[in-house]
């Protein structure tokens, strides 16, 4: 998966690093969700949440053109989405 990190229109907060939101994408467990809200529609953007190999939970909202992701907000998960992803994650885990 190819990153555009250019310009990119959001500042990294402490400690989350361009690293940490590329391998929460390669999260064998990532959610990818496209939200069915037109705001989000109009502009084809996508959400993910996934760990960092450092255990990092990362939240993204970002489009891409198949072959190339633009990261347009990336932050640390908070609690209620660290809780929906560990229940998929144990849902997949238990199928």
């Amino acid at each position: 998966m190819d990153f555009d990190w250019n310009n990119p229109p959001f500042e990294m907060g402490n400690p989350l690093t361009q690293k940490d939101v590329e391998e929460s994408f390669e999260d064998p467990f990532a959610i990818k969700l496209l939200p069915d809200s037109e705001r989000f529609a109009v502009q084809s953007r996508h959400l993910n949440l996934g760990m960092s190999a450092s255990g990092l939970g990362v939240f993204s909202v970002y489009r891409t053109n198949g072959r190339q992701v633009r990261v347009i907000l990336a932050r640390g998960l908070v609690p209620e989405e660290r809780f929906f992803y560990q229940r998929k994650m144990e849902q997949t885990l238990s199928s």
